[in-house]
């Protein structure tokens, strides 16, 4: 897709971050947009930051691990736009916790969300993105769908559960050669409200670690705005790319994941002990 002009996108997480970002620079390019998250507040205030675009703009509350809502979202986008040709799984959350200490329900929240959220997001466009000739299917991923680290086995799960989900999905749009193309995006430190928004258990304590710390921590390697990994990723589909890294840190980690497949897993832990024992002396 070379031109977002009288195109319909359909953004998850479209109150905040990356996907408000994304909805204001598709606007500007005279996209329509189908609109949706669990913040009602959020959304508001992002159908106000496109209204001078004069593009169509829906909204809907809407929690992407509800199957049955996204169905009918998906569904109320044809009817409300005539047709729909994106779809931007961007909706997430995170969870800082060791697999010992992670209970079954904090598990099943956030694969609930960070994957199912896409497959139900993938699934219910598809076969409507299809109809309209031309289209694009954008799955969110992270830089930590490229490597593991410590108290993030839950998030690490969800992300390469993505990567792969996207990536096999692409090769069967490939072979079928319909129009519809798909991306896998791996940004890095976003400046979003993730970390605040994460939960953290008292698991990782068993680690050195402190979670209210942490995520201060986590906050502070957020640097890319918000605005700018949205336009890498519009320019990405553009140019059809198959995988969009944003960001310095994630390139540098996807460059030591294929310099040091396995042993990239000690520098990790490693770094995680030395960033532990400077929080104690400070």
């Amino acid at each position: 897709m070379k031109n977002f002009k009288n195109k319909v996108a359909a953004i998850t997480g479209a109150g905040s971050g990356i996907g408000q970002q994304l909805a204001v620079l598709l606007a500007k390019q005279g996209c329509h947009l189908s609109l949706s998250d669990v913040n009602e507040q959020g959304l508001a205030q992002t159908a106000e930051l496109v209204k001078e675009s004069h593009v169509r703009v829906t909204t809907q509350k809407l929690d992407v691990a509800d199957r049955d809502a996204m169905k009918e979202w998906a569904a109320d986008t044809v009817q409300n736009h005539g047709s729909v040709n994106m779809i931007f799984n961007n909706a997430g959350v995170a969870l800082g916790s060791t697999v010992e200490g992670a209970s079954y329900e904090e598990l099943e929240w956030i694969v609930n969300i960070n994957f199912w959220g896409v497959v139900y997001g993938t699934k219910e466009f598809l076969p409507l993105i299809k109809k309209s000739g031309e289209g694009h299917i954008i799955n969110i991923s992270s830089l930590f769908g490229l490597t593991a680290q410590p108290t993030q086995s839950a998030y690490n799960a969800t992300k390469f559960a993505v990567r792969g989900f996207t990536e096999s999905l692409r090769q069967e749009l490939d072979m079928e050669n319909c129009g519809v193309s798909a991306l896998c995006v791996h940004p890095g430190g976003i400046r979003t409200n993730i970390a605040n928004a994460a939960k953290m258990n008292d698991s990782i304590r068993s680690l050195g670690m402190h979670p209210e710390k942490s995520a201060e921590s986590f906050n502070k390697l957020l640097r890319c705005p918000p605005e700018e990994a949205a336009r890498q990723i519009i320019e990405a589909v553009q140019k059809d790319k198959r995988r969009l890294l944003i960001g310095n840190d994630a390139k540098a980690i996807d460059l030591m994941q294929r310099i040091l497949p396995t042993g990239y897993q000690r520098v990790m832990a490693f770094a995680t002990k030395l960033g532990n024992k400077s929080k104690k002396s400070a």
